[in-house]
């Protein structure tokens, strides 16, 4: 019976282990927090999702993890829709971060946002332009995408923060360096991901979720809540509902 019960004290890690496994803390936000995965141009599939998170969580707040704009269809109209809601919170992606540094230097880093989706942002905006354009039509083309803009939405876009938190629940888009404090983490890491984010856990209790990394279906563990179900080519949208009793719901819209 004593090894029995010595077995037991170690899987949960008390008495008599000299490192003690620590048991898992849910994610705990002061108040139902609905974060909604990176939507890249799929203006119809966010429609779908929104209106089944009314029906699903009302009330609950709205945290969008970034990348709206960018190889799907209609980046133009995720953007303007985003703009209007009410009880939302937008963060910026690193394809957020691609089209502003478009505008500001497109010439030496458009090159990147051009190959990773910006061409068909800008089509959306009626923009036509080639990655392999010359220095005078990528230049026109950055022009012409901040005059399309419509207003505020530049500043809107400069605006977005990186990352959101209530409890131990942040909200980001790719992943913060798991052995760094969140305060002393670099812009990078939440708007791109750091090497270790998917690989080791954190020690300070706090949940990430997250898009940036795409997966076939959501995922939940480890202290990361994954939501990018790379919703542009998969036809895929996903959102999480984490409630303040630990509970973590997925609702998504699957449509080609």
């Amino acid at each position: 019976m004593t090894g029995v019960l010595s077995g037991l004290k170690r899987m949960l890690g008390i008495a008599g282990n000299e490192n003690p496994v620590k048991m898992p803390v849910p994610p705990r936000p002061e108040f139902p927090v609905v974060a909604i995965g990176d939507i890249h141009g799929r203006a119809d599939l966010l429609a779908l999702l929104l209106d089944k998170i009314s029906q699903q969580a009302p009330g609950a707040t709205l945290i969008f993890v970034g990348d709206y704009v960018d190889r799907g269809p209609d980046s133009r109209g995720v953007i303007s829709k985003l703009r209007e809601l009410d009880n939302a919170i937008c963060l910026r992606g690193n394809h957020e971060a691609m089209l502003l540094e478009f505008i500001d230097d497109p010439i030496e880093k458009g090159g990147r946002w051009l190959r990773n989706g910006g061409v068909d942002t800008l089509a959306s905006f009626g923009i036509s332009l080639g990655e392999d354009s010359n220095t005078d039509e990528v230049l026109n083309a950055s022009k012409s995408l901040q005059n399309a803009l419509a207003d505020g939405t530049e500043d809107w876009l400069r605006a977005l923060p990186i990352f959101w938190q209530s409890g131990n629940l942040l909200v980001t888009h790719a992943g913060p360096d798991p052995a760094t404090p969140i305060a002393d983490q670099s812009e990078r890491d939440f708007l791109w991901g750091h090497r270790r984010f998917l690989r080791d856990n954190r020690s300070d209790g706090i949940w990430v979720a997250h898009g940036h990394w795409v997966r076939d279906r959501a995922n939940f563990g480890d202290g990361r809540i994954g939501v990018d179900t790379g919703a542009w080519a998969s036809g895929r949208l996903t959102a999480a509902l984490i409630k303040p009793d630990g509970t973590v719901l997925f609702i998504d819209i699957h449509k080609k």
